[in-house]
């Protein structure tokens, strides 16, 4: 098995190290690219230190297996022939192909069929705040089909990257020595304040992070006439997202149905005890695996309405290892790689 990272430099590329090596996923050799401004650099892996390569057109990807891509969607566009034109199985963790209808957008939890019908060798990472929601969706879905939802997201400053994640560290520093904070990843600072504005604008008056949650949804969950309204949030919170959500379902679905559901659902943790102050928080879910819920309960609206709390590691669950588990739900359904 011959795995490739594309944009190994950066916090997605990093967590796949990790990830990778956390699951024990079979490699027999590891390829790192980047843009030409990480080549040469050293990452070790499994007790190999690997250069990273420059990206470029050629025929570097010539025998790789798989090849998990997160260097940005432009960087997806240009290189996706390059990366598939010799079989690689691209996992892209850009928004570059998700709405394509030949490729497939897939959580494996929810619809790990559907990597199974690629037929242009690319298959879809969804959008972080997309994917632990679907995950959280999925258990009630099965109970009774959900109509509507309605969602509120409170983002970390990893959904904008390494650097983003740098600056909020700094701006804390920076303000209590009374300086100044640098103000370059966000549109204003973020320390000490929320910042209602996601991706940019759209002529509806949602932002694009907003759409990628209506979209794909849709998408993932097979479900055209579901309606999906969210309301994307970014916190000065270093990692891990979090999510109130609100579904209304076409029968009434008790909180202890909803409860004993998500406790059943794969890749889902259930933290609800209120009598003890026992919810998901960033500050404990972050570095971790699982999707947690908590705070369920009925919606004092909607006679078939509920209300959760969903909390997952936006670079884990909401990235690379969703990928991995995309390409580890495929070797378990009889996906040969290697031959």
């Amino acid at each position: 098995m011959r795995v490739a990272i594309v944009g190994a430099s950066g916090a997605v590329g990093q967590e796949f190290l990790r990830v990778l090596d956390e699951q024990n996923f079979p490699i027999d050799e590891l390829l790192l690219f980047g843009s030409k401004r990480s080549a040469g650099r050293t990452y070790n892996f499994r007790g190999k230190d690997i250069v990273v390569r420059e990206l470029q057109h050629n025929d570097d990807f010539k025998g790789v297996d798989i090849a998990f891509v997160s260097a940005g969607g432009s960087t997806s566009v240009e290189y996706a022939e390059t990366i598939t034109r010799h079989g690689a199985l691209m996992i892209d963790n850009s928004s570059a192909f998700r709405m394509d209808k030949d490729v497939p957008l897939v959580v494996p939890e929810v619809n790990g069929q559907d990597a199974f019908d690629a037929p242009r060798g690319i298959i879809a990472n969804p959008n972080c705040t997309t994917i632990q929601m679907v995950v959280a969706l999925k258990p009630i879905n099965d109970i009774s089909p959900i109509k509507r939802v309605h969602v509120a997201t409170y983002q970390a400053a990893s959904g904008a990257g390494a650097a983003a994640m740098d600056e909020l560290v700094e701006q804390y520093a920076q303000l209590g020595r009374g300086e100044e904070p640098t103000v370059e990843k966000f549109a204003y600072q973020l320390a000490y304040n929320v910042i209602p504005h996601i991706d940019v604008f759209t002529d509806n008056g949602y932002t694009k992070e907003e759409m990628k949650m209506f979209n794909e949804t849709k998408k993932i969950m097979h479900a055209p006439s579901l309606d999906v309204s969210a309301m994307c949030v970014r916190v000065p919170v270093m990692r891990a997202h979090s999510e109130a959500v609100w579904v209304e379902t076409e029968r009434p679905v008790s909180v202890d149905e909803a409860r004993e559901a998500f406790s059943k659902a794969g890749g889902v943790v259930v933290i609800d005890n209120p009598a003890e102050k026992q919810y998901p928080m960033p500050l404990d879910t972050a570095g971790k695996d699982p999707v947690f819920v908590g705070r369920i309960r009925k919606d004092l609206t909607d006679g078939c309405g509920l209300s959760f709390w969903v909390v997952g590691d936006q670079i884990k669950k909401g990235a690379a290892l969703n990928a991995v588990q995309i390409a580890q739900y495929m070797l378990a359904h009889g996906k040969k790689f290697g031959e």
